[in-house]
C-alpha cells in the first residue's frame, strides 16, 4: 500500500495534453484559454470621457475665463469634434471620444447651465474625466495568456478585440460508471434493500463545472456484464470514472476485470482515510486511464477532488498548487495514514480558518453539502497545534 503522497505523484505522471479546438465565443465560457490574447489597438482607444458635461481647453480657464458659450454637443459613438473656438466647450457624454483642442471634462454637478452658456461652479483640475488613450494596455500588449481560465470578464476582452472563435484546450472524453445491484436510478422508489444512485449524479455535477459532459453507465454486479460495459467504454472514451467494485467484497470484480482487459494497474490502495481502496491503472494500448473509487460517498467525492481535479488541470494547462489554510483547533492524526477532514471555512484577521465538521463517515452523503472543502493531514507523531498551515482542497 502507497502513501496518499505517491499516488498522487503517479496520478499526475499521466496528465496528458489532448490537444486545441476552436469554438464560438460564448461557447469558450468556463474553458481554459489556448493562445495569448494580444490588443489590436490601444485600450481604450481613444481619449475617452468618463462623465457626462462639457469638454474645454484648460489654458482658457487659466487664462481666467469661467464661462463657457455651448459651441456643439457629442455623444458616445460619433466621430471626433473640434473645439473650434477656445472661448467656448462641447458639452460630451460618458463614453465620447474627447474632441480636438480640449483636454479638460468638467461634469454637469459643477456647472450651472442657462441660456446656452456654462458657468464653472469649481475649480477644475487639467485633464481630469478623462480615460487616457492607451492607458489601460498598448496595442500589441498582452491582454489574456494561454491556460487562464475563461469567465464572463474574459469573455468581454474576447469580445472587444473581436475574437468570434476561440482556441481552447480540448477536454477528455470521460464516462462516469456506477456498479452494484443496490442502486436504482433518481426517478424510481427505492426498496427497502436499495438506494438511489448518488456518486455518479455528484460526479457528473462536478465534471459539468469544467464544462465537461460524461455519459454515465451503471452495471449490475456481474464480471460478464462489468467486463463488456468497461470494454466498450475504454474504447470510447480517454478517462473511465467509475464508482464502487474496488474492495474486498466478493462482488467487487473491477480489478480483475481490468487485468482482464488489458489496463495496467497503476496502484490500488492508498494509506488514506476515507478512499483506502482506490484503484488506478490505464489500457497500455488505447492509452485510456481509469480512476476506480471506493463506493461510499465521501470516499469517492473526496477521491475526485484529491486526484482527478489536479490531473485535469495540469491535462489543459491550468496547473496546479496547493492551498493552505489555519486550524482553529489542534488535531491529532497517528493513524500512519493521510486522514482527509472535511471542513467549513471562514476568515479571521486577514486569515483563512477552518473548523472540522463532524460526519458518520465515508458514507455520510449529507455532510458534503455542508463543508467547503476537506483538508488534508498526513500521518504526524505530535499534534497539529491550532493555527498551524495545512493543506486545503476546495469543493465549492
Amino acid at each position: 500500500m502507497i502513501t496518499y503522497e505517491e499516488a498522487f505523484r503517479r496520478v499526475m505522471l499521466y496528465d496528458k495534453d489532448y490537444g486545441t479546438e476552436t469554438v464560438p465565443l460564448l461557447k469558450s465560457n468556463f474553458r481554459i484559454l489556448a493562445e495569448t490574447i494580444h490588443a489590436d489597438r490601444d485600450f481604450p482607444p481613444f481619449n475617452r470621457a468618463t462623465k457626462d458635461g462639457i469638454a474645454i481647453n484648460f489654458a482658457t480657464f487659466e487664462n481666467g475665463t469661467s464661462t463657457f458659450k455651448i459651441e456643439a454637443t457629442v455623444n458616445a459613438g460619433m466621430p471626433q469634434q473640434e473645439l473650434k473656438d477656445a472661448n467656448c466647450c462641447i458639452e460630451i457624454m460618458t463614453g465620447a471620444v474627447l474632441p480636438k483642442n480640449a483636454d479638460t471634462i468638467i461634469m454637469y454637478e459643477d456647472l450651472d447651465i442657462k441660456d446656452g452658456i456654462a458657468t464653472l461652479l469649481s475649480t477644475p483640475k487639467e485633464g481630469q474625466n478623462i480615460h487616457q488613450q492607451g492607458a489601460d494596455k498598448l496595442k500589441g500588449a498582452a491582454l489574456l495568456e494561454k491556460g487562464v481560465k475563461i469567465t464572463p470578464a474574459e469573455i468581454g476582452i474576447l469580445a472587444s478585440v473581436g475574437k468570434k472563435k476561440v482556441l481552447v484546450a480540448k477536454l477528455p472524453k470521460v464516462v462516469v460508471i456506477s456498479t452494484g445491484n443496490e442502486l436504482v436510478s433518481v426517478s424510481e422508489t427505492p426498496k427497502p434493500h436499495q438506494i438511489r444512485t448518488s456518486n455518479v449524479i455528484s460526479l457528473q455535477a462536478a465534471l459539468s463545472a469544467e464544462q465537461i459532459i460524461a455519459k454515465h453507465i451503471h452495471i449490475s454486479d456481474s464480471k460478464r456484464a462489468i467486463t463488456k460495459n468497461v470494454k466498450k467504454a475504454l474504447k470510447q472514451n480517454d478517462v473511465l470514472l467509475l464508482s464502487g467494485g474496488v474492495s474486498k467484497g466478493k462482488f467487487d470484480f473491477i480489478p480483475e476485470v481490468m487485468d482482464d482487459l488489458g489496463v495496467e494497474k497503476v496502484f490500488h490502495k492508498v494509506l488514506q482515510r476515507p478512499g483506502k481502496p482506490f484503484w488506478f491503472g490505464i489500457h497500455d494500448k488505447l492509452q485510456t486511464l481509469v480512476f476506480s473509487f471506493p463506493g461510499n460517498p465521501v470516499s469517492t467525492f473526496i477521491n475526485y477532488y484529491a486526484y482527478f481535479i489536479p490531473w485535469f488541470k495540469s491535462s489543459v494547462g491550468v496547473g496546479y498548487s496547493d492551498q493552505f489554510v489555519k486550524l482553529d483547533e489542534s488535531v491529532a492524526n497517528t493513524t500512519g495514514m493521510t486522514l482527509f477532514n472535511l471542513v467549513k471555512t471562514y476568515w479571521k484577521n486577514g486569515s483563512l480558518f477552518v473548523s472540522i465538521l463532524k460526519n458518520n463517515g465515508s458514507g455520510d452523503l449529507t455532510s458534503l453539502s455542508e463543508a467547503d472543502g476537506f483538508i488534508c493531514l498526513p500521518h504526524k507523531e505530535t499534534d497539529y497545534e491550532k493555527g498551524e498551515l495545512v493543506v486545503f482542497v476546495g469543493t465549492k
